[in-house]
């Protein structure tokens, strides 16, 4: 039997989901402040390639959570 759909707390997990990606992002802003003269340019590129993909996901969740919301 198929659990029944409860999105009661689809806010609360969005916003853990931002809360936790924002922190990664922080945390490699701060890595490429404090490491930037021992990595590769390769390794930075991938860095900040990663940080605008968690920029985007932050966008969607944000946009996912306001629409929970009006539910």
């Amino acid at each position: 039997m198929a659990k029944p759909d409860n999105r009661a707390d689809n806010e609360a997990h969005l916003q853990k989901h931002i809360d936790h990606t924002i922190a990664n992002l922080h945390e490699a802003k701060e890595y490429l402040d404090e490491h930037a003269s021992e990595i590769t340019a390769d390794e930075k590129q991938a860095i900040e390639a990663k940080n605008d993909r968690r920029q985007e996901s932050i966008k969607g969740f944000v946009a996912e959570k306001k629409d929970e919301a009006q539910q």
